[in-house]
């Protein structure tokens, strides 16, 4: 049996000590971030940490990012804190962006994916900082089957895994919506590993120059230092295609692509800025704090009112867009229209 413990009206602490004893207890709670909801376990744990990796279908080489609620905990994770690290989490922390760093020997092989490197981060959510500090450091991951869009409502957490894990809380909807951007920090340069809720624009304002991991951009890796960089993910059930090139252009040929699918029987879904004809559509807002808050939203809905195509408008690739329009092509697979 799952319980649902409601905190939309703020932390319950009532509430965080019954998820916090389950944590230590070695089961699984999944609750808000800023960003999306995360699937939470002991991280030092190494069965509880097993388990997430069984309930969401996760392929074992993935690892997970590390919550913390105070810096001195780092120092229990990672061997190695360089001066960038300090100075990024100075700016950033508590914020969206995690930190891959050597690990420390007491980090299960479980959490890292087997890889000498962890991935640690602090949310900027008053409900996650107050269960990691009434309990431990937690793994989590998105909450959600692995290779599906990633929960910004306790609605899709419990759609995934209702029955299956132990608690989730509600804390209503995540603010960013997008998960947090990752920043390899063993490497020789400072390297993006994945794009996220925090743009790159900021962290090069700290640290200078980073380098684009060749996986951003899609390229197959062996090795996946971080989530998002290896395996399909953010998929819902329909065939997703994004329309990418000048706005008037893109607005034409998305409804070009309407009326080709709806010619062929399919029930099409369009996802965009502004207004247009097809079987459904959700309005992703005007803005790329707005787009980037709504776009798990969009592909989840349109897969509950039965799409069988959603077609997504590309925006341009700079602040949190860059994070949008990772994601975005990796739900469709790479299938790209250009207009």
């Amino acid at each position: 049996m799952t319980i649902v413990i409601n905190m939309r009206d703020g932390v319950d602490e009532r509430g965080i000590r019954i998820a916090a004893r389950l944590i230590l207890d070695g089961k699984l709670v999944a609750f808000p971030t800023e960003t999306v909801y995360g699937l939470g376990a002991d991280a030092l744990n190494a069965r509880a940490v097993k388990r997430i990796f069984e309930a969401k279908g996760r392929p074992a080489d993935n690892p997970l990012i590390i919550h913390i609620a105070d810096f001195d905990d780092l120092g229990k994770l990672a061997r190695e804190i360089p001066e960038e690290a300090k100075l990024l989490a100075e700016k950033f922390w508590p914020g969206p962006l995690t930190m891959v760093l050597p690990k420390e020997e007491g980090v299960p092989d479980v959490t890292t994916g087997g890889l000498d490197t962890v991935a640690v981060r602090m949310p900027a959510h008053p409900i996650a900082l107050a269960l990691i500090r009434a309990s431990t450091p937690i793994a989590a991951p998105s909450a959600n089957i692995s290779g599906k869009p990633s929960p910004t409502l306790a609605e899709h957490v419990i759609d995934d895994f209702y029955g299956r894990i132990e608690a989730i809380i509600d804390g209503g909807e995540t603010r960013v919506g997008v998960e947090s951007t990752v920043i390899d920090l063993t490497s020789e340069r400072p390297t993006l590993l994945r794009p996220g809720g925090l743009p790159l624009e900021e962290i090069e304002k700290v640290i200078g120059e980073v380098e684009i991991h060749p996986a951003v951009k899609g390229k197959l890796v062996d090795v996946a230092k971080a989530p998002g960089m290896k395996y399909r993910h953010y998929s819902p059930n329909a065939q997703v295609i994004v329309v990418e090139g000048k706005r008037e252009n893109v607005r034409r040929k998305i409804a070009e692509l309407v009326r080709e699918y709806r010619s062929r029987g399919l029930r099409v879904g369009v996802m965009a800025t502004e207004r247009h004809e097809a079987d459904e559509f959700f309005h992703l807002g005007g803005t790329e704090e707005e787009v980037a808050r709504n776009l798990f939203k969009a592909l989840r809905e349109l897969d509950r009112r039965g799409v069988d195509v959603i077609i997504a408008e590309g925006i341009e690739e700079k602040g949190l867009g860059f994070a949008v329009m990772n994601r975005l092509r990796k739900a469709a697979g790479y299938r790209i229209v250009w207009a």
